[in-house]
């Protein structure tokens, strides 16, 4: 009996496990963390033996292959170990992939992923297909392939899981842009990053697509300089294209497989430009997929967004406060103030992975009048904005941070949760900061 040993006790790492298991492996699992109530659970329900607070190498160093959580960088030293002893170390998803035929839509970027992910999956459902979601979201891609018998799968991917795969292949593949984000991870290298981002096109075929956004300048060099078997499919605001999307008159124009799409931005519920190249990509790939036009419209104006995303909490005393949690990064927030229509209570920060902020200043300079910091180090962001914005409060947690917020803000005024920053420092994860958020407003 092969040896399944898997670091990592999360959605990701316990759903190995039942696959694992369920596919004859000797399965153990190992976390150097606590691991949650909700997963213990679920690994002594399918007598799967496991470890928290410690990785013991002798139950890990003997295994034939290694799932890795993709919160687990390269370069710790059990890695190594493992490398070292050429054991495979590979991600959930590429441990999924092997045991499943369902037609694959993968998506990455730096941004948009959710939104876009979240879009495709509602016009597929809404079209009747038999599809699943998974990746960063919901229950894990390799749980579902034990469980559940999907047709085909749309897959939000992160770089961290991109760089855990070996042979996995996306039949659509989608990147919605890339800029600086995880620096941290890749030795402060953006073309680290952009390499990884690229994995997605690395085994595809001539048979299979890339759906790429054409306005993106790291993208478009990087096509310039390598290789890829996919058919190329681009998406722009910024230009006409006989062959993709582009944006005209406020107008949508969709040009794939012979045929003219048209439909007017104004039919979208999600607002801003960046929605505007998700809703592109994630209607590419449905008519790839040979989703019906109609079908397609009448799931765009029903989609309801993601939560944490420009999610719109509530309006209090004229205040409108606005959720944006997901905004682990510098051009997730740009996209963001670049929505606002009102002058802007800002809550910023938390744990900076390398940001620049200095493409935000003409922004904060004509829609914010407060900057509330929601980090523990906020120094960059005051020697940044200190001279633009004449007010910057210092805040420790969510409740604060909106109670200051309400009290700097005035009728018609809004308040934006856009943090541009990771979220550990203060909470478990973006989300927990996200429902903190929204608990403190609904609690004003």
């Amino acid at each position: 009996m092969k040896r399944l040993a898997i670091l990592g006790g999360g959605e990701s790492g316990v759903g190995a496990a039942i696959l694992g298991k369920q596919k004859g492996f000797e399965v153990f699992v190992s976390d150097k963390g606590e691991i949650s109530k909700k997963y213990i659970e679920v690994l002594l329900n399918n007598a799967i033996e496991f470890e928290e607070k410690q990785h013991t190498e002798s139950k890990i160093l003997n295994a034939d292959i290694v799932v890795k959580s993709p919160g687990i960088a390269d370069t710790v030293p059990l890695v190594i170990k493992l490398k070292d002893k050429c054991i495979q170390v590979i991600s959930e998803i590429e441990f999924a992939s092997k045991y499943t035929d369902a037609t694959i839509i993968g998506i990455t970027g730096s941004n948009g992923k959710t939104t876009t992910t979240l879009l495709l999956h509602h016009i597929l459902k809404c079209a009747n297909l038999n599809v699943g979601v998974a990746g960063n979201i919901g229950d894990s891609f390799a749980q579902q392939v034990a469980e559940e018998a999907f047709d085909s799968y749309v897959l939000e991917l992160s770089s961290f899981q991109l760089d855990g795969i070996v042979n996995f292949n996306s039949h659509i593949a989608i990147l919605t842009n890339i800029t600086p984000d995880h620096l941290d991870r890749y030795e402060y290298d953006f073309e680290k990053y952009i390499a990884s981002k690229f994995k997605i096109t690395k085994n595809q075929k001539e048979t299979d697509y890339l759906i790429y956004d054409a306005d993106d300048e790291a993208i478009r060099n990087w096509l310039k300089k390598n290789k890829t078997r996919a058919k190329l499919v681009p998406f722009s605001l910024e230009k006409e294209l006989e062959y993709g999307a582009f944006l005209k008159n406020k107008t949508i124009t969709i040009n794939i497989n012979k045929e003219t799409f048209k439909m007017p931005i104004s039919t979208l519920t999600v607002k801003g430009k960046h929605n505007v190249k998700n809703a592109m990509a994630a209607t590419m790939a449905a008519r790839l997929l040979k989703v019906r036009k109609e079908a397609i419209k009448e799931s765009l104006e029903s989609f309801e967004g993601a939560e944490h995303r420009l999610e719109n909490v509530a309006k209090i005393y004229g205040v409108e406060y606005i959720n944006d949690s997901k905004a682990t990064n510098v051009n997730a927030t740009f996209y963001a103030l670049e929505c606002m229509d009102k002058q802007t209570v800002w809550i910023v920060g938390g744990v900076d992975k390398g940001n620049d902020y200095n493409d935000l200043l003409p922004l904060v300079r004509e829609k914010v009048k407060a900057i509330v910091c929601l980090g523990l180090d906020n120094d960059k962001i005051k020697n940044t904005f200190g001279n633009v914005v004449d007010i910057v409060v210092e805040t420790a947690g969510a409740e604060e941070a909106v109670k200051v917020a309400r009290k700097l803000s005035e009728k018609g005024d809004a308040v934006l949760l856009s943090p541009a920053c990771a979220s550990f420092d203060l909470f478990e994860n973006y989300e927990d900061r996200g429902r903190q958020f929204k608990a403190a407003v609904r609690s004003l």
